[in-house]
């Protein structure tokens, strides 16, 4: 609603509410213009995480498949599964399609070849654990960003959403004010009128609009 008759507000809105008003509408567009910012933040930020989280479960499920398939061929031992923490039963991937599958099975396979390693073990090539590392790191570094912007942006609409109650009735009082000034007319210069101060009417489907001689 937009009053736009600033010689007529005495007479058809109170001071107070102007007042209210002038007050309440930069703090609520400074609100909304940061919510936009922070969710504009996290929207940007989103694109190269999903491009760093797909790079991150393709390399971690590639290494645990060529694991598995070099402890079929006996060229690990079975009972080094235990030290990735992966089951002893079956050869398959663990589920990865979350992000904290990514972040849980990436820092068990990181650590387990590592311990491996330790112990004398031949490393695992094509990918190097060294590889793996390095989309990892990259990847738990954006996650964590990325949570903190999801963050960021929700408190930032929290904010704007516990400013609506006020908005609200700023909006309210004008509205009843500017319609009771021209409350006395006929409906349709009355309606007429109003919308000169910003209030939009709609009418539902099938709604019988007011002529303007009534």
């Amino acid at each position: 609603m937009v009053l736009e008759k600033e010689g007529d507000y005495p007479s058809v809105v109170s001071f107070s509410a102007l007042s209210k008003a002038q007050k309440f509408l930069p703090r609520f567009e400074m609100a909304h213009a940061y919510y936009r910012q922070c969710f504009e933040n996290q929207s940007k930020s989103g694109k190269k995480f999903q491009l760093l989280a797909k790079n991150a479960r393709m390399y971690v499920s590639h290494f645990i498949q060529v694991l598995q398939l070099a402890i079929i061929r006996s060229e690990i031992k079975e009972e080094c599964k235990a030290v990735y923490k992966l089951p002893m039963e079956g050869s398959g991937v663990p589920d990865l399609s979350s992000d904290t599958a990514v972040l849980e099975w990436g820092k068990n396979i990181i650590a387990g070849e590592n311990e491996r390693l330790r112990h004398g073990g031949i490393p695992i090539y094509n990918p190097t654990i060294a590889k793996v590392a390095v989309h990892y790191d990259l990847f738990k570094d954006a996650y964590e960003t990325q949570k903190n912007l999801q963050l960021i942006t929700s408190r930032s609409l929290e904010k704007l959403a516990s400013m609506r109650g006020q908005a609200d009735e700023i909006i309210l009082d004008i509205w009843n004010q500017v319609e009771a000034r021209f409350g006395d007319l006929p409906a349709g210069p009355r309606l007429d009128k109003c919308r000169e101060y910003g209030l939009i009417y709609y009418y539902r489907t099938g709604e019988k609009k007011p002529s303007q001689e009534s």
